[in-house]
């Protein structure tokens, strides 16, 4: 067992070795991180979001995000959504700089990682995050119907599949 003389600078170092600043975006592992939500891997600078959030007792944790859409819909599941001290970021569609979700403008793009059709910006002129957020329900909605419908036309073609043997 290490003496107290030695255990503190090594955490110390530790904790400097970290990239995370404990506030702020931080940098994604483009190709390599996975979307919280989805599971995809996170590749497109110019649609990724990611959320700090500060579970208690514990340091802050980053969640990255392929779609703006996925990081809305994650943390209206997460108990602590509407925490002050949560940070949500997106990354500018033209320039990929991390700008506060909460504050940014939305544009509705062609396409996107997941398909929500947003592209976050600085400047004002499009959407508010709030109608942002209804946006991305009513994409959500229109997959919801639509796999509902896809499940719903598989479950007959294997009725008509047993039918048939």
């Amino acid at each position: 067992m290490l003496p107290r003389v030695l255990t503190w600078p090594l955490l110390l170092l530790l904790a400097a070795c970290s990239n995370d600043p404990g506030k702020g975006p931080v940098e994604i592992k483009w190709d390599r991180d996975t979307c919280n939500r989805c599971r995809m891997v996170v590749s497109d600078p110019h649609f990724a979001a990611q959320i700090r959030h500060f579970p208690q007792g514990k340091r802050s944790r980053v969640e990255p995000f392929d779609d703006i859409g996925c990081a809305v819909l994650w943390l209206d599941q997460q108990p602590w959504k509407d925490d002050p001290t949560i940070e949500f970021w997106v990354a500018d569609f033209r320039t990929g700089d991390w700008i506060n979700a909460r504050t940014a403008s939305y544009i509705a793009q062609n396409a996107t990682p997941m398909e929500y059709g947003l592209g976050a910006q600085a400047a004002e002129g499009g959407m508010s995050f709030e109608q942002a957020k209804a946006h991305v329900y009513n994409v959500e909605q229109r997959f919801n119907q639509h796999g509902v419908q896809l499940l719903d036309r598989l479950k007959e073609q294997q009725r008509k599949r047993e039918n048939l043997q």
